[in-house]
């Protein structure tokens, strides 16, 4: 009787929980049955009416975290003035309208052009800001410079995203974040935008010492060949890299051929595979972890060298980083780069070769500050063990950047700038590029 009389009682518990008009109580007491209405005689009963059983709610998806949706950005240039240069700014009030009004923003601030390639060969332009005076912009670091990027070669808008969230997983210093933006610039619907740190010195950026701190930039363009005469860049002594000073920004000639000549300290440990003598000058894991991350994108600027930037602080050591630009990875067929989307045809290719140290198995010839320490035998096994640390990561940083996509504006984007390609279909060439890709690594690293 008595286990009767709980199985009673836990089924009328349950159905009380059940209930979908009512909060469970604490403790719900037995309601005493109320007596039976009598029924006319002369008139048969009514049986009961069965109940319409109640339409299940559709499952709601969780609320986006607020960094992940897209805020709208609205720029107004005085006298609503065209921006058409990459050195000029342009005066503007700079309005932002996020989800969370914590997030919102209204400014004064200066906007020009931005970018090289992006800036001269595509219809959709990429900006920066420089707020007139510093402020946090939906959420991240105060500063007065912001990079806004127009991804326009990139057809699923997410290539860079993709980086600096595995970056930010392997913890690489100052890596940049990503914060979506629909931009109306004068009143004119533009699209989709990237908004991010502006690579630099400073805190909330780069943050080392602005006069005795060193941020530098391999890169063809600014260096001395593209960019003579700016009294910023050098060859390096031993690789014979193009190099512009970033930081300091005050130079005098002798400032920097002391920057030259102590970046040469590192690039000789390096020639002469002196790994011991390396480690001491510079950040060794932000180094592999810098060479992984631009090989797994096969990113074939690491060739030119652009885009490759490295700092030290003052008594610190030499750092790999900021990660940047990385529209020009993923197997960008670069025969059509002018006009060109196209991606993903290929997953098996090499910057550096299926034999770094020979560059053996690649069409390209990375400066050898990126390949000499590979035919060290104990860098090759720390390299391998970072690999395994840092493939386990790329799906999670993928998952995280797939949260970024908004449907809705994604496909505004692409109405608005039809390139001839399909953000899903791409989004999911991706995917599988990227899936396909962590296999392939993995057994061209294994055999090193």
């Amino acid at each position: 009787m008595l286990k009767h009389f709980l199985i009673v009682a836990c089924l009328a518990a349950t159905l009380v929980a059940c209930s979908p008009d009512k909060t469970e109580p604490e403790f719900v007491p037995e309601t005493p049955e109320k007596p039976e209405t009598p029924t006319d005689p002369e008139k048969p009963e009514t049986p009961d009416t069965p109940q319409t059983p109640e339409t299940p709610e559709t499952p709601t998806e969780p609320e986006k975290d607020i960094h992940y949706r897209v805020a709208q950005l609205a720029i107004d240039t005085e006298g609503a003035a065209e921006i058409t240069s990459k050195k000029d700014y342009v005066k503007c009030t700079v309005r932002i309208d996020a989800d969370g009004e914590e997030w919102d923003l209204e400014a004064t601030a200066g906007v020009r052009g931005r970018g090289n390639s992006t800036w001269l060969w595509y219809d959709k332009k990429p900006y920066r800001i420089k707020l007139d005076k510093k402020a946090s912009i939906m959420g991240l670091g105060e500063g007065k410079s912001w990079a806004l990027l127009a991804n326009y070669r990139d057809p699923t808008d997410l290539m860079n995203t993709f980086v600096f969230e595995l970056g930010q997983l392997a913890q690489m210093p100052f890596t940049n974040h990503t914060r979506y933006v629909e931009l109306t610039l004068n009143g004119k619907y533009n699209g989709l935008y990237q908004l991010t740190e502006q690579v630099q010195q400073g805190k909330g950026r780069v943050n080392i010492d602005s006069q005795n701190g060193y941020l530098i930039q391999l890169d063809v363009d600014d260096g001395p060949a593209e960019s003579p005469g700016a009294g910023d860049n050098f060859w390096s002594q031993v690789y014979a890299m193009p190099v512009c000073v970033k930081n300091p920004e005050d130079l005098t000639p002798a400032r920097l051929s002391a920057i030259r000549d102590e970046f040469a300290l590192l690039e000789g440990a390096i020639y002469a595979g002196e790994y011991e003598k390396v480690k001491q000058m510079m950040d060794i894991q932000s180094y592999i972890d810098f060479i992984i991350i631009q090989e797994f994108v096969y990113n074939v600027e690491l060739d030119a060298p652009r885009s490759m930037y490295i700092h030290k602080d003052v008594e610190g050591k030499w750092t790999m980083g900021p990660l940047w630009d990385f529209d020009a990875g993923y197997d960008f067929d670069w025969s059509s780069m002018y006009t060109g989307h196209s991606f993903f045809a290929d997953y098996r290719e090499t910057v550096l070769g299926t034999d770094p140290a020979q560059q053996k198995g690649t069409i390209y010839s990375v400066p050898r500050f990126f390949s000499d320490l590979f035919m060290v035998e104990s860098f090759v096994t720390d390299y391998k063990k970072r690999w395994k640390k840092i493939s386990a990561m790329i799906p999670q940083a993928w998952s995280q950047t797939l949260e970024y996509v908004d449907d809705d504006v994604w496909l505004s984007e692409q109405k608005l700038w039809p390139i001839g390609r399909n953000y899903k279909d791409e989004i999911k060439r991706m995917d599988s590029w990227i899936n396909n890709r962590i296999v392939y690594m993995s057994n061209i690293i294994n055999n090193y």
